[in-house]
């Protein structure tokens, strides 16, 4: 199975698992269930709410387990039930990720509100606090020498935002010798439940800065782009890009400052 990238995660995975980039070294690797990496470098990821810092990527791990049925992938927990030469199909469970951006918020005395509108006197704002969801859902794999198709649906079961998310990414890589290079695009669709719980602004929460605003579904994009040099059977140079443009009705939230979200890293990677 192949750890095809998640939304909003960030983007050393891609590097890790490229289909390709081991082989290119020539040399032949002992099988077995574990992966297990790390990459060392600078990159950034932006944060598109008011009044939060971006989020910076030094050191990241790559830790993923996988059994004949059962997998571990940096953080998902998965049971395959289809596994041929067609499609790999799995039951996944995993984290939602949006809510790693108000994990980087700051509190600030503002004397405008965020509409521009003056205020008579300074306040404090930090924007809500959101809380991790639990997603339960399926995952399919698909591949071939037109490149690879990944689609996903999750559905919170944990009741924090009730929602669900609609998800699709298409890649295709080249490889020629140690260099191998990946762009991928896709889109996903996030259910008004879940758009509204981590982009909304409840009553309760509106005062003189943000007012009350309520986010329907909404559709994201995203264009990625993986490139690696093989340096040895263990080591490798990475460089990753991504872009990905919120839906409108994210975009349009009194907590959300910028409509896209960039994301960068280069340095090298270590895989076991």
């Amino acid at each position: 199975m192949a750890n095809l990238s998640k939304p909003f995660a960030l983007l050393l995975a891609m590097a890790f698992a490229a289909p390709g980039i081991a082989a290119a070294s020539g040399e032949n690797e002992t099988a077995s269930n574990w992966r297990l990496g790390a990459a060392f470098g600078y990159g950034i990821r932006t944060n598109p709410l008011v009044q939060s810092d971006d989020i910076p990527i030094i050191v990241d791990l790559d830790v993923a387990w996988f059994g004949e049925r059962w997998f571990f992938d940096n953080g998902d927990l998965g049971l395959t039930f289809a596994n041929n030469k067609a499609v790999t199909a799995s039951v996944v469970a995993r984290v939602n990720s949006d809510r790693l951006f108000f994990s980087n918020t700051d509190t600030r005395f503002v004397n405008a509100s965020l509409d521009g509108a003056p205020l008579s006197n300074a306040v404090d704002f930090r924007p809500p606090d959101r809380d991790y969801a639990i997603e339960l859902g399926l995952e399919v794999l698909t591949g071939g020498r037109w490149g690879e198709l990944q689609a996903t649906v999750f559905h919170d079961v944990s009741g924090t935002h009730e929602g669900y998310e609609l998800y699709a990414d298409y890649r295709y890589g080249w490889r020629r010798q140690r260099l191998y290079i990946e762009p991928s695009v896709g889109a996903g669709f996030k259910s008004a439940d879940l758009n509204n719980y981590y982009w909304g602004i409840t009553p309760g929460e509106a005062g003189d800065v943000a007012s009350p605003y309520e986010a329907g579904a909404g559709l994201n994009w995203h264009a990625r782009l993986m490139i690696g040099y093989q340096l040895s059977r263990h080591w490798a140079v990475s460089l990753v890009a991504e872009h990905e443009w919120l839906n409108s009705e994210a975009a349009g939230s009194p907590i959300v400052a910028e409509d896209t979200l960039v994301g960068w890293f280069a340095g090298v990677s270590w895989r076991f």
